[in-house]
Order: structure tokens, then C-alpha cells, then sequence
């Protein structure tokens, strides 16, 4: 996280008094994986939609990373599945993943601050991103995920305010 640092001086019966408080502004993607971590369910492109969709009922998400080998290729959410197989009436058990998946992602890095991470989901109308460092996936962040952040972040912030108040 990156702190400003805030001072203030004032004057009270010809005394100067310096008060100084750190007020936390930007949180970044490496704050998101350091809480969350970093792994992340993977299929290969050839696995059928239907065991993805166990695993993801399984795991209790709502994505897979579809890998080949250390290679990111994309992601098969639930919103594939309902747009991609259930309303063009194809099979689950006969349709891939690689069929499906979303491949097309904005690049963003541990680096990425999290109102980049917002401006992406909404003007892409995405609900995932792949972290991608090196050339390699780092992690995955959900819409949800940058939503717990901001709240932590404003919860600091408030901390950090009423700390100040009180001094």
C-alpha cells in the first residue's frame, strides 16, 4: 500500500502544534493476492464443460483458468456457460472448454492499482483478471475480490482518521 503523509500546523495561544497522520490512498493488486493468494483452479482446454462446471460446483467458484502446460490461454466462467452452451442449445458433455472459454483480457500486474482494476471490469464488463507476470499467470482477481479491498482500504482510512481525532 502506498501512504501520504499528512501535517498540519495551527496555532493555539501563541504556541505552533504539528499534528501528522499517514492516511492510506492506493491499494494495488499485490495487496489483493497477498490476502486472497495466489492459486487458482486450472483445466486443460480439452476438458469437457461439464466436468469444469463439477469443478467449479465442487470448489464453490464461479470460474476455471484454462491452462496448457504454464501457458494462460483464458477463463471459463458461468456467464460462458449460460451464453455459450445453455441458450444455443449445445452439449455440455460434447463441448470444451477451449470452446467456450473468454480469452480476451486487458493485461494489468501485481503493480496495477485497484481503481485501473475498476475502470477495466466496468468499461470491459468484466467480472475476472488474469494477473499476468513475465509472461506468466500470476493469480486471478474478481470484481469481488477489488470490492473487499476498497472496504478494507476505507476501513484503514478510518482507523487512521479517527486515530488522528483523538490525538
Amino acid at each position: 500500500m502506498i501512504y501520504q503523509k499528512y501535517c498540519q500546523l495551527f496555532f493555539n495561544n501563541n504556541i505552533f502544534y504539528v499534528s501528522y497522520f499517514k492516511l492510506t490512498t492506493v491499494s494495488t493488486v499485490s495487496n489483493i493476492l497477498a490476502r486472497k493468494g495466489i492459486s487458482v483452479i486450472t483445466v486443460e482446454p480439452a476438458t469437457s464443460v461439464i466436468d469444469a462446471l463439477k469443478i467449479m460446483a465442487d470448489q464453490n467458484i464461479g470460474s476455471v483458468v484454462v491452462m496448457e502446460g504454464t501457458k494462460f490461454l483464458g477463463i471459463m466462467t458461468e456467464r460462458d456457460y449460460s451464453r455459450k452452451v445453455i441458450l444455443k442449445g449445445r452439449s455440455s458433455d460434447h463441448t470444451t472448454v477451449a470452446d467456450i472459454m473468454s480469452s480476451e483480457f486487458p493485461a494489468i500486474t501485481q503493480k496495477d492499482d485497484i481503481e485501473r482494476c475498476m475502470q477495466l471490469f466496468s468499461a470491459k464488463n468484466l467480472r475476472y483478471l488474469p494477473v499476468i507476470e513475465n509472461n506468466h499467470l500470476a493469480g486471478i482477481i474478481s470484481m469481488s475480490d477489488v470490492v473487499k479491498e476498497t472496504i478494507l482500504t476505507q476501513q484503514e482510512t478510518i482507523s487512521h482518521l479517527q486515530n488522528y481525532i483523538q490525538l
